[in-house]
């Protein structure tokens, strides 16, 4: 009896009850990432995608137009042959576009870095000139950007092949700003080899092209410069470092992904620019011939692709990622 009584009144333990880890703030921002960019996924996978598959599809077989629609005959890779091998003019315009690209890329880049420096000093008006500059980019948007892919204000401005002011060159003084002579009397002396003369002739006389181009960049390395922490700055100033080092081994370091992003932006603006000759090229060989002007195109996409991929194999040995606590 005495037992069973003993048995009865025993407390009952219970089991801890585990409480949940908190969600670190790096996770939390991910989720809210993720959720950010959910329509443009949700986008992809829904229209693109598809899209994406028929182009494949349609670089590989013949469209033949039937009552009903149209049938596929399988070619295999005779679109890519004719483009490649037999149609010699898109190879020309493949190179001269990706030379171009290479080019432009690091023009728009050492420009939007450069004012963007400048526009992150504290100043009266900082706000005023970020808007000023960024406003190239709305205008290029649009009925301008088809204005100025056809270049119809140059030709109502006297500006093409008969008109313009003439400075005795035989070049048309209202769309060259400084020729290779100026920079060679410029650099006279410094030893200063013919290309690199002629790379900053046509820098300077694509100012404009530069600055239609270098806004969305320039507001990414703003974002970047706004990210670095002053305190890394008031130290390197007490260590008694100048502004030269400073840039260098700070700011530089720390806006280099920046650099990548923006490259590979550049790369990809520069790609669907309707000024592109190798897009514009395709799209007249697209009137007659719809496969081949599709494997031009995928050609293209994957010579583009390539470019990305080594710019971003030898960007990976130069950038630096802070590391930051959860």
């Amino acid at each position: 009896m005495n037992q069973a009584q003993n048995n009865v009144s025993a407390p009952v333990v219970e089991a801890p009850v585990k409480k949940k880890k908190p969600v670190s703030l790096t996770k939390r921002k991910a989720r809210a990432g993720w959720l950010f960019v959910l329509p443009f996924v949700v986008g992809l996978l829904v229209l693109y995608i598809p899209i994406i598959l028929d182009s494949i599809c349609f670089s590989f077989f013949e469209i033949i137009p039937t009552t009903s629609g149209y049938s596929l005959q399988f070619q295999g890779i005779k679109f890519y042959h004719q483009a490649l091998f037999v149609n010699a003019t898109f190879t020309t315009t493949l190179v001269a576009g990706i030379k171009q690209l290479l080019v432009d890329t690091p023009m728009i880049l050492i420009f939007s870095l450069f004012i963007a420096v400048v526009l992150n000093q504290k100043m009266m008006g900082r706000a005023a000139f970020r808007a000023i500059f960024f406003i190239p980019v709305v205008l290029s948007t649009g009925l301008m950007e088809t204005i100025n892919a056809s270049d119809t204000l140059s030709d109502y401005m006297g500006g093409g092949s008969g008109g313009g002011i003439s400075d005795g060159s035989g070049t048309n003084a209202s769309s060259e700003i400084v020729s290779a002579v100026d920079i060679e009397r410029l650099f006279e002396g410094l030893k200063i080899g013919t290309g690199l003369v002629e790379y900053v002739s046509n820098a300077v006389n694509s100012i404009y092209d530069i600055v239609n181009r270098s806004g969305v960049q320039m507001l990414i390395f703003l974002a970047g410069l706004q990210g670095i922490s002053p305190s890394i700055y008031e130290a390197s100033s007490i260590e008694g470092a100048t502004a030269w080092e400073t840039f260098w081994k700070i700011t530089f370091p720390m806006i280099s992904p920046m650099i990548l992003v923006n490259a590979i932006y550049t790369i990809i603006d520069s790609f669907t620019s309707q000024s592109n000759v190798v897009m514009s090229f395709i799209a007249g060989i697209y009137q007659n011939s719809q496969a081949t002007a599709t494997a031009m195109s995928w050609i293209y996409f994957i010579v583009i692709m390539a470019i990305i991929g080594l710019f971003v194999l030898i960007a990976s040995s130069f950038v630096f990622y802070q590391r930051r606590d959860s």
